[in-house]
């Protein structure tokens, strides 16, 4: 069964089996590791494509602050602003100016989210004062931590928020979040590859299921 494509996202079923590792130039110190290839990287950057479409044309010409969250987001972020210049160079000689600022999200009592959650990687976030802000993310799992981000962040009194996730997980336990831009919808899986990281390994440019 082949990713279902919708208006807002692309879906992949519970019973989605990925693609076999033999089709694929996977690392063989992890193939033992790793159960398929989730979703390609060709697929992901053309995905990753569209959303910077749907963000530029959202933003239209206005300034913006783009907030990434590590560790994880920082390849989404980086692919996702370079696709993001290239729609406002096709569409118009003049550029967007926009800012890039990197925080990291703590939440934690004794190994377990409370949902207290301090920002780490910035002195303050007063800065994001009436600008429209794009939050980076790399999966969005229950949503719990980014709801409660979302909450300090309009304590600041921005001109607008929305959130870009490239995958969101299906989950019994989802707090209901939904981002503005969503790359793909997979089911409960442990997944690794285009950042995302176990223990800093496997660092693939595809979407890979982990065993």
């Amino acid at each position: 069964m082949v990713p279902v494509q919708t208006s807002a996202k692309v879906e992949l079923s519970d019973d989605y089996k990925g693609y076999e590792l033999e089709y694929f130039c996977v690392p063989r110190h992890y193939e033992d590791s790793l159960e398929c290839v989730l979703i390609p990287s060709g697929l992901i950057q053309d995905r990753i494509e569209r959303l910077a479409r749907d963000v530029a044309a959202d933003l239209g010409r206005e300034p913006f602050a783009a907030l990434c969250v590590l560790k994880g987001g920082y390849k989404f972020l980086a692919d996702l602003l370079e696709k993001i210049k290239q729609c406002y160079r096709f569409s118009s000689e003049n550029s967007v100016p926009f800012s890039v600022d990197f925080i990291r999200l703590q939440s934690y009592k004794d190994d377990h989210s409370t949902g207290d959650v301090k920002v780490l990687g910035v002195d303050g976030l007063s800065f994001l004062q009436n600008k429209n802000v794009l939050v980076v993310e790399d999966i969005i799992d229950t949503g719990k931590t980014m709801k409660v981000l979302l909450e300090i962040l309009e304590k600041q009194k921005p001109k607008s928020v929305k959130v870009a996730s490239l995958f969101v997980k299906r989950t019994s336990s989802s707090s209901g979040l939904r981002p503005d831009y969503v790359g793909f919808e997979i089911p409960d899986r442990f997944i690794v590859g285009y950042a995302l990281d176990y223990n800093e390994y496997f660092p693939c440019e595809s979407c890979l299921c982990h065993q």
